[in-house]
């Protein structure tokens, strides 16, 4: 028999809460554990998919996207594929990202400089004050992470 692990044992191994490992149980990203006594018991297995889940969230993959992944590992299949799959398709948001962020580091440098009396007369609050940016991102076809159009920045 595998030794198993409490869920604090998991959960400070994987420094969480054990609380996120039971949210990530009833969202399917780990499956139930098995019980003695009514209580979870956990094998190292559950400890190595907290890590690919904390991996995958540090790439900016939701738990979705998590979930696929290890189904992946699960079927036996090679990774390398819904890896590749998964990261064409995070990469137009991240480049989005990166360029509002851009946007806004050029705003709040410029800012810096900023002698105005009022907000009325201040250029920083034009319409078009980050306009280049949000135009590069259009051209683009950039959607922002929480899938706006970049246009609606």
């Amino acid at each position: 028999m595998e030794a198993t692990l409490t869920i604090g044992e998991v959960a400070r191994r994987a420094g969480l809460n054990a609380s996120a490992i039971r949210y990530y149980e009833s969202r399917g990203v780990l499956p139930e554990p098995e019980r003695q006594s009514g209580r979870r018991r956990y094998t190292e297995e559950t400890v190595r998919r907290l890590h690919v889940i904390e991996v995958a969230k540090r790439a900016g993959f939701t738990l979705d996207e998590a979930r696929i992944l290890l189904a992946t590992s699960d079927d036996g299949a090679p990774a390398s594929e819904p890896i590749r799959e998964l990261a064409l398709r995070k990469l137009p948001d991240v480049d989005a990202l990166i360029a509002r962020a851009h946007a806004m580091r050029d705003w709040l440098q410029t800012a810096t400089g900023c002698n105005c009396e009022t907000l009325d007369v201040c250029a920083l609050f034009d319409d078009q004050a980050l306009a280049p940016a949000v135009r590069d991102a259009e051209a683009l076809n950039i959607t922002r992470v929480d899938g706006v159009r970049a246009g609606a920045i």
